[in-house]
């Protein structure tokens, strides 16, 4: 059994004993924590909180427990039922409240669940507020409401089609020109919510013919939920069939967005942003922000239109942040998050496969042609192991100054720019390890490069 408690929630496995797995002791004290928390910090006076869950067989379980304590401590909760992380973080805006959360452990297997916490914006926590939840939650500083200042529940099941209509509303979506493509989509949901609204988008924004696959909620996972190319040989050998001109595939909660294309090929889950940051910055100008992990290839398409590229620490929010900070028109992460202000500061698939179709119809391309248009760079991950008492950080901190003479970013970990690749080291922060992303213009040359820093950090560790 195991339970992770960090500054963005809650998550473990189903079951145990209490402090061991996931199990309602632990999710009522760590809910009773939030609760105390957005009491103090919430400036809406709304008094409702929003409660969405994806469709893992032991969210029924989980919602129970979490508008049951949410009640306890006197907050009015809006339950929206099976709905995506995005759509949970619009209704939280939508009703007005003072915050949500988010019943999904996202791509972890199906024994797995989690509370995601939102802030009133439908945002995720940031860093001090969630250290604050935590020593919350270890204090037991919560008290719950007496006998008349219980809360209220009600069920609302409206909020996937206001996403819908939200995504439908954006000034760059053309439902108009997807419906003149008449593209044949396939869709891959891993059994879960994604296939109960990316279906009803698509109809709605023109596609007449969608191939469903792994479409029924039943929270029972066909395959391994992370939307990675090792995952995913059903949906691609349904595209090599050429039953559709693209596939779409979504993570449980429907925050992040793989794409494949007409030949059965991945279209490269590091594109998703890219492809999507191309059509915004063709009609929109302005700044793009990714994480220091993700694809170079970003920057190029952002200077390709004479805008700025910065990068952030990894993480949604830091991301987010960063966004707000140098006013991006659009950002995300490369693991197929896109992250588009117009509609919300959250990572969003019904947006990126809105956007995405538009663009292709746009361009009156296949998606593998598309795709071609783009730098192709490669990304490489692998990860230095270390004995627990070899010091992490000293170790960055002489590789950082041994590469000094090249483009440094020591934002999260150290990254190391070279002309023509780039290497970024971060260290975890549960197990003794160094993670090592390395991209470069073919996959020999980014292992390569990855392998030669790893020589570096092991003969440093001696």
């Amino acid at each position: 059994m195991t339970l992770i408690k960090s500054i963005s929630g809650i998550r473990g496995t189903i079951g145990g004993q209490a402090g061991e797995g996931l199990n309602p002791l632990d999710i009522v004290k760590f809910t009773s924590a939030y609760a105390a928390l957005i009491r103090k910090t919430c400036k809406s006076t709304s008094n409702k909180i929003v409660v969405g869950r994806d469709a893992r067989i032991s969210g029924e379980m989980v919602r129970h427990v979490v508008a049951g304590a949410l009640m306890g401590m006197g907050w009015d909760v809006v339950d929206i039922g099976l709905a995506s992380t995005p759509t949970t973080e619009l209704a939280v805006t939508m009703e007005g409240a003072c915050g949500g959360i988010i019943l999904t452990a996202s791509h972890n297997p199906g024994q797995w669940n989690a509370l995601k916490l939102l802030n009133e914006q439908g945002e995720f926590l940031n860093d001090a507020q969630g250290k604050e939840a935590l020593r919350i939650a270890e204090a037991g500083e919560f008290v719950y409401a007496d006998a008349d200042h219980v809360g209220a529940y009600r069920q609302d099941h409206t909020y996937n089609q206001k996403h819908i209509d939200s995504v439908l509303a954006l000034d760059l979506v053309d439902a108009e020109a997807i419906k003149k493509a008449n593209f044949r989509v396939a869709v891959d949901a891993v059994n879960s919510v994604g296939g109960i609204i990316l279906p009803d988008l698509l109809q709605q924004l023109g596609v007449a013919h969608v191939e469903k696959l792994y479409c029924e909620p039943t929270g029972r996972f066909a395959h391994n939920p992370e939307p990675l190319e090792k995952n995913l040989g059903d949906i691609m050998n349904l595209m090599k069939g050429g039953k559709a001109d693209v596939a779409f595939v979504v993570d449980p909660d429907v925050d992040r967005l793989a794409m494949i294309c007409e030949d059965g090929t991945m279209y490269g889950e590091e594109y998703t942003l890219v492809t999507v940051a191309d059509y915004v910055l063709k009609h929109t100008p302005g700044n793009t922000v990714s994480n220091l992990s993700s694809t170079r290839a970003l920057r190029d398409v952002t200077r390709k239109y004479g805008q700025e590229y910065e990068a952030s620490a990894v993480g949604e929010v830091n991301v987010v942040t960063k966004m707000k900070a140098v006013n991006a028109v659009i950002g995300g992460e490369g693991n197929g998050g896109v992250i588009y202000p117009a509609s919300h500061y959250g990572r969003d698939a019904l947006v990126g496969i809105a956007l995405f179709l538009s663009h292709l119809a746009h361009e009156g391309k296949k998606a593998s042609e598309l795709r071609a248009t783009y730098p192709p760079y490669f990304i490489a991950k692998n990860k230095v192991d270390l004995t627990p008492g070899i010091d992490v950080d000293a170790i960055l901190a002489k590789v950082k100054d041994l590469y000094k003479d090249e483009e440094i970013n020591d934002t999260d970990g150290v990254k190391i720019d070279f002309a023509d690749q780039w290497v970024h080291l971060r260290k975890s922060n549960t197990e003794p390890i160094i993670r090592v992303y390395s991209e470069a213009s073919t996959m020999k040359a980014a292992e390569e490069t990855g392998r030669k820093i790893m020589d570096v950090i092991y003969g440093l560790a001696k």
